[in-house]
């Protein structure tokens, strides 16, 4: 056995190791959520403990608290909220890589900026915001981060991938008569399908995750999503463990369906993202002038 194999099967080695120890909670989580309910805590560690306590997801969905109703919520805000974030960042990351190499450096600057801002410091002004637009107690409330790109740095995402474009690519699309809209969207977005996808990763896992501005802007119940609710569940069966790692499965079961789906993208999009920054892009990283 050379020396190349070694390194190789000690690589393998050490990423089944990895793996095991990040999978292990969470095997552990769907194992304990199959537990009968009533069954004494286990003095050791127990997997998947006869018989398979499946109703317990049933229960977990309307018996204690309308989590069901809270999915349906959860579901129609990334719905709206997720595409919703990816025009809004894509069209701002595309501005930015089109206008002059100065305005790109200010805006670059303020991208930052704007992730140096804590998230609680944004809570009172919005509140205020809008309880004058009438948003409170609405849907409206918890999808409008989306109108502004969600984050700067999906922006910033977006804004790195579309410099890869050469600006005669642009310039070639423009003299044949396309508007920005028809260069943003047959030639800059395309290019940049894994900044896309991966942006629309993130986006759902914020917006499904969030828990702070559904309790700051709602004030019906019926309109809490997942991320309340689960809390709730937890307040009203505080004791009873098998259901609340079974809602806390339907919680992040959507979020590891979708990164197992994309996470090819997420890799593609590192290694995209580090060539531009050392300037190994083959078609360019350039800034335009």
């Amino acid at each position: 056995m050379n020396i190349k194999t070694l390194r190789r099967l000690n690589r393998w080695t050490w990423l089944s190791v990895l793996g095991i120890v990040f999978t292990f909670p969470l095997i552990w989580m769907v194992s304990y959520s199959l537990r009968p309910i009533g069954m004494a805590p286990p003095n050791q560690l127990e997997f998947f403990v006869s018989p398979l306590a499946f109703e317990n997801y049933q229960s977990a969905l309307g018996r204690y608290a309308p989590l069901s109703r809270y999915l349906l919520n959860s579901l129609l805000v990334v719905a709206f909220a997720v595409p919703l974030t990816v025009v809004t960042a894509s069209w701002a990351g595309f501005a930015m890589s089109q206008v002059s190499k100065r305005a790109q450096i200010l805006l670059f600057g303020l991208s930052i900026a704007g992730l140096l801002v804590p998230a609680p410091a944004v809570w009172i002004p919005r509140f205020v915001l809008f309880t004058q637009l009438g948003w409170i107690d609405s849907y409206a409330s918890l999808i409008a981060p989306a109108l502004m790109g969600t984050s700067p740095f999906y922006v910033l995402l977006f804004y790195i991938a579309f410099l890869r474009v050469t600006r005669e690519v642009y310039e070639s699309a423009q003299l044949e008569g396309a508007g920005p809209l028809r260069v943003w969207y047959s030639i800059a977005l395309p290019s940049a399908l894994p900044s896309v996808i991966t942006v629309a990763v993130l986006a759902f896992s914020f917006f499904w995750n969030d828990y702070v501005s559904p309790v700051l802007y709602l004030r019906s119940t019926l309109n809490y999503t997942l991320s309340v609710g689960l809390q709730s569940l937890q307040q009203l069966a505080r004791s009873n463990f098998p259901i609340l790692m079974a809602a806390s499965v339907i919680m992040i079961a959507p979020i590891l369906l979708i990164f197992g789906l994309t996470q090819r993208y997420f890799l593609q999009e590192q290694i995209d993202f580090v060539g531009t920054v050392r300037g190994n892009n083959s078609r360019t990283t350039e800034m335009p002038q």
